[in-house]
């Protein structure tokens, strides 16, 4: 690493030596981690005995208090607004401070402050269409800079460890489709579609039609145009519509990436639609973001990103089911596949850095830098699930009787190397 020699951070007066101590406290706290903290005076402190791997400079002694106040919001904060720079890898950061969860690495800093998680307000679908307008109606040619062509935003399906993430994606596709069982002539609903990705790949290859429901205008308007483009107009129709207002009847229902941004209060709401609109045989399948226990979203994140997102705990995602009108069949943890996905967003992210700060600024591209690092991160430490939760009218025994359904012919960019 380079030496520190940058006049201005020394114009910012001296540090104390409370303010020393409590640095090395912090870092001793987090178990000494291989990193060096350079202070806006030049200063430099390092964990006792410890290689850095990683630089951190703070420009301004007024972050100190703030990280160890919240570091799950101001961390995140001072990185985007350029107050905090990295040298080295920010993912492995992550890693050594977890800013993420106060209640993973960093819990003695917050037991010691005596912390509280702020109450999550009501959910309701005014705020949620106001959520999803700040994050998916950026602008598709945002999006098309570092997702596969096909526009999915959600957690794919790396049949093999080398497999590309446009394969991965294909693959994440397929297999919702196997899982559903679906069947040519056959009727799904799809609730959150994204940009019409799944609802297309079940029209074209399986041969079903399908209802696609989703809030985002900019998403819904790309995935009509799509659908004209390849002639399959006449099977997917694409509604500009909350979840609520499916009314008819369908043979199988599937919901991708919604379920983290319908609010917990909500999932009842979600099981009374389930009811009525799937047939006697009806199947479904519900994707999600989820945890191991009910925590909220990092605040950064949720303040920043995902402005009302809430990823639920497995037995949360379970109140959808709690009529007893389903049975659930089978849950999948697909979190290390989410974690391969972020890391090749991240790669494409950083390939077309330049572009996104023509499109928006500097601060953009740092934010979405720091949340797809946090995103890498949150999957590979655990802190974050994938769930996928199929599952069937009560009583119905019309089951596969085991999974060569799913894994049998292969699934696409399949190869002989198991995922590792």
């Amino acid at each position: 690493m380079e030496s520190v020699n940058d006049a201005g951070l020394h114009s910012r007066g001296q540090v104390s030596r409370l303010e020393r101590s409590a640095l090395r406290r912090a870092l001793a706290i987090l178990g000494n981690p291989p990193i060096e903290l350079v202070l806006w005076n030049g200063e430099v402190i390092r964990a006792g005995g410890a290689s850095p791997q990683v630089r951190v400079r703070i420009s301004q002694r007024g972050l100190l208090l703030r990280f160890l106040f919240r570091p799950d919001l101001y961390f995140g904060e001072a990185y985007a607004q350029g107050d905090v720079e990295i040298d080295g890898d920010l993912v492995a950061l992550l890693g050594y401070l977890d800013p993420l969860d106060p209640q993973g690495v960093g819990a003695p800093l917050w037991e010691r402050l005596k912390l509280k998680f702020p109450k999550l307000a009501p959910h309701r679908l005014a705020r949620a269409r106001s959520n999803i307008r700040h994050h998916y109606d950026l602008g598709n040619d945002f999006y098309r800079l570092w997702l596969d062509p096909d526009l999915v935003y959600t957690c794919a399906y790396y049949p093999t460890p080398t497999a590309s993430l446009d394969d991965a994606q294909q693959a994440k596709m397929e297999y919702v489709c196997r899982k559903l069982r679906l069947k040519p002539g056959e009727t799904v609903v799809e609730a959150g579609c994204g940009w019409g990705a799944q609802a297309l790949y079940m029209a074209r290859h399986y041969g079903v039609k399908v209802r696609a429901y989703n809030i985002s205008q900019e998403q819904i308007k790309y995935a009509r145009e799509r659908a004209r483009r390849e002639g399959l107009d006449g099977q997917v129709e694409f509604i500009e519509e909350d979840f609520s207002a499916i009314a008819e009847s369908f043979d199988a229902f599937v919901s991708i990436g919604m379920l983290e941004h319908a609010g917990k209060d909500r999932y009842a709401e979600l099981g009374s639609v389930l009811e009525r609109c799937l047939e006697r045989g009806g199947r479904g399948l519900i994707h999600s973001i989820g945890r191991d226990r009910p925590l909220p979203l990092n605040a950064w994140i949720e303040q920043n990103i995902f402005p009302g997102a809430y990823p639920p705990a497995l037995s949360e995602m379970l109140d959808v089911f709690k009529s007893g009108a389903f049975s659930v069949l089978d849950v999948e943890n697909l979190r290390l596949h989410y974690a391969r996905t972020a890391e090749h967003w991240l790669a494409r992210f950083e390939q077309s850095a330049d572009r996104v700060e023509q499109m928006f600024d500097e601060t953009f591209v740092r934010a979405w830098r720091f949340y797809l690092a946090c995103a890498i991160h949150g999957f590979r430490s655990g802190w974050m699930q994938l769930f996928q939760i199929t599952f069937a009218r009560a009583g119905a025994s019309d089951l596969p009787w085991t999974r060569d359904y799913l894994y049998g012919q292969g699934l696409p960019g399949q190869r002989e190397a198991p995922f590792q």
